[in-house]
């Protein structure tokens, strides 16, 4: 577009050379387009110091777009009275007439012009260029040229706005849609340092940079050429004092940041965005040094000389090109690019505002559920704890001698650990609803097991669906045994399930010649749990009634959550009722376990079982201490003691050839026990019948 513009304007003008000089940043200029003579040297491509056009000489061009010298030797005249009514100089800012500076006049002869047309190039009210014609004979321009050359640089003004417009919706274009990319790459919850590679790459195709880097919570990555994490820690903080909120650039960092120095063969300028507030983390993007070879026309460094009349700001005489070296300088950060970073540094504000809240939000959601936690906790404990009080007490009456007594109670505690052991096995893909529902009733009705009849489908049910109907049964069967048909001995209950065509579970629980009924006058936990828990995890349905002739209960499971039962129900087996050979213990046995009257209550057994002499130990170092004085015959070994594990005590008994059994409430897929998968296990709580069991295993009888 300049170079047509210099062609209208000499065809319009009649000057020799024509050419537009662009204002840079630094208030230099550069002439950026050209049409001359053959004969005459070009100026093309040539840089002018900011002092060839002083600042109040820019200011005047842009007052008065257009300065004609129709002949640099041309007589002046002064003019009387020099001053205004009000004692102030006369103002001949507009006046195409006036005569200008003896200091320009000198400019234009040591160039060789004799007449000169300055039209200034304006954009949002800023001086941006001049066109700049020169003639080398006196030239007069008519009013009418003159007033063509004003028009043309008006349309010229506005076609270079729109131009530029064009550009500049088209950077907010591709910053928008940096902005909807990272927004999008960024919200599955990465940190910055976790997405930097594809952060970088994008930000590459709006930013043009050589390395980049980001610091954030005090992990730094890099890529490119970029300083090294220590050289960063100080270039942060040389950032740190620079202002908040704001994005930071230079081209020359070593003038701003001397320690700069001792990097500056891989970073030479950068564009720093502070995307937090406190600590203060960054992304930046680094640029490499450009060697850059810059025309002169003329020494910027000497724009003042001594003249005729003393010690003056002299024009040069000699407009030789020589060439400037600029080392320690990147390609500075344009205009359009700043406004990018700027509004990069928004959106990556917003990111981790937006991580913040989600990270808020989860903790807040992790405390809510730790708090339900430790009150369902707390209900369990105490259920529990009433539980085995109840446990404790009932049948005594009924047991016609002391081990009679113990052996019942052994069976409805174990029943109990059975009924955890289903909750907290979260291995298990689907679960038996048969097997729940027996547990549960073994575990608290033992000798009235058999008045509660399942009947109708066979169905497996999800690990969630699980869980809570396995609390919805807990209930149902204990408020059954203290207030329904399964408090007397003629009351019976019938649980019928049936599988839809839609693949929905109905589930119908009926009590049966029981005591009369009647609704509670208040809705405890129990209650609650019964009625919404299904409606709420499960989002199915759950309807009770309170009849005199018996509590009824209908449940509506979703097909997302049962489905027929695809393995044969193998009903579990009390451990009472299973007898292992008969066992026999001879010569000293240790057992380790940290609790005291757990220890205790082992060492019993084993004694019951024939060891002469029982050693108990609560530590790794007491029980290596008494395998080493002792002949230890067989040891019962607790796999966590709570501070330590007793890996280096199995380790020892295995050396030596201990039989050896080990006790652990973790399950048998335990980490331990998977080392040592050749030792048999025995699960807690544990009786004398499942230690004989397995202590046969150990001794392989």
């Amino acid at each position: 577009m300049c170079s047509e513009a210099v062609r209208a304007i000499k065809m319009l003008s009649g000057f020799d050379r024509v050419m537009v000089y662009r204002f840079n940043d630094d208030d230099s200029g550069t002439v950026i387009a050209e049409i001359a003579e053959p004969d005459q040297e070009p100026f093309f491509g040539l840089r002018y110091p900011a002092s060839d056009i002083p600042k109040q000489a820019r200011v005047l061009y842009v007052r008065s777009p257009l300065r004609i010298i129709a002949d640099v030797d041309a007589e002046t005249y002064a003019i009387h009275p020099s001053l205004d009514p009000n004692g102030q100089p006369l103002d001949l800012s507009l006046a195409v007439t006036r005569s200008v500076s003896p200091i320009h006049l000198e400019y234009l002869r040591n160039m060789g012009v004799v007449a000169s047309m300055s039209v200034s190039i304006i954009r949002n009210g800023k001086l941006w260029g001049l066109f700049a014609c020169h003639h080398q004979t006196a030239r007069h321009i008519s009013y009418e040229t003159r007033s063509e050359i004003e028009l043309f640089s008006e349309l010229f003004n506005y076609q270079l706005a729109q131009v530029e417009l064009t550009t500049e919706l088209a950077e907010v274009d591709r910053a928008r849609s940096l902005h909807d990319r990272l927004m999008t790459q960024l919200s599955g919850g990465k940190t910055m340092s976790e997405a930097f590679d594809v952060l970088s790459e994008n930000i590459k195709e709006v930013i043009p940079f050589d390395g980049a880097a980001v610091f954030t919570d005090g992990d730094y990555k890099s890529a490119g050429s970029a300083p090294t994490k220590e050289e960063f820690m100080g270039l942060a903080r040389f950032l740190n004092t620079t202002p908040s909120g704001q994005v930071y650039q230079t081209h020359a960092l070593s003038t701003r940041y001397p320690a700069a120095e001792s990097f500056s063969d891989r970073v030479a300028g950068i564009l720093a965005l502070p995307v937090s507030r406190t600590p203060r983390d960054y992304l930046v993007l680094f640029r490499r040094e450009i060697a850059s070879s810059v025309k002169w026309a003329g020494n910027p460094e000497k724009p003042v000389e001594v003249g005729p009349n003393g010690v003056r700001l002299t024009p040069r005489k000699s407009f030789d090109a020589w060439q400037e070296v600029v080392r320690g300088q990147s390609a500075p950060w344009r205009g359009s690019e700043l406004r990018a970073a700027d509004a990069l540094r928004v959106t990556l504000l917003e990111v981790v505002l937006k991580m913040a809240d989600e990270r808020n939000a989860a903790r807040k959601q992790a405390q809510d559920q730790q708090e339900l936690l430790v009150a369902e906790l707390n209900h369990r404990v105490r259920n529990i704890l009433n539980l085995i009080r109840g446990l404790v007490s009932q049948g005594q009456e009924d047991a016609k001698s002391l081990d009679d007594y113990r052996s019942v109670l052994e069976d409805r505690i174990f029943a109990l650990a059975r009924a955890h052991d289903q909750l907290t096995q979260t291995e298990w893909n689907w679960v038996s609803f048969r097997s729940l529902v027996e547990t549960e009733v073994k575990a608290f009705l033992t000798s009235k097991a058999s008045r509660v009849n399942i009947t109708g489908d066979e169905i497996d049910l999800s690990p969630t669906a699980f869980s809570t109907l396995a609390l919805v049964i807990h209930e149902l069967v204990t408020n059954s045994a203290k207030y329904g048909a399964l408090n007397d001995s003629s009351g019976s209950v019938a649980l019928d399930v049936r599988l839809q065509p839609d693949g929905v579970a109905k589930l119908f629980w009926r009590e049966e010649n029981g005591p009369p009924v009647q609704a509670p006058k208040r809705r405890g936990f129990g209650t609650t749990i019964i009625e919404r828990s299904i409606p709420f995890e499960l989002k199915g349905q759950a309807d009770t009634r309170y009849r005199v002739t018996g509590y009824e209960a209908d449940f509506v499971l979703p097909s997302a959550h049962v489905r027929k039962t695809e393995l044969t129900v193998v009903k579990m087996e009390n451990d009472a009722t299973r007898k292992a050979s008969d066992v026999r213990l001879q010569g000293q046995c240790l057992v380790l376990e940290d609790n005291m009257v757990i220890a205790l209550d082992a060492a019993d057994m084993l004694s019951d079982l024939g060891a002469e002499h029982v050693s108990t130990a609560s530590s790794v170092a007491d029980a290596l201490t008494l395998i080493g004085k002792r002949d230890i015959s067989f040891a019962l070994l607790d796999v966590n003691l709570g501070d330590a594990t007793s890996i280096p005590v199995i380790e020892r008994c295995l050396e030596l050839g201990i039989p050896t059994v080990l006790a652990t409430g973790y399950g048998a897929n335990a980490a331990v026990v998977e080392r040592f998968p050749e030792v048999p296990v025995l699960n807690k709580p544990y009786s004398s019948d499942s230690l004989k069991q397995v202590a046969a295993r150990a001794l392989d009888i």
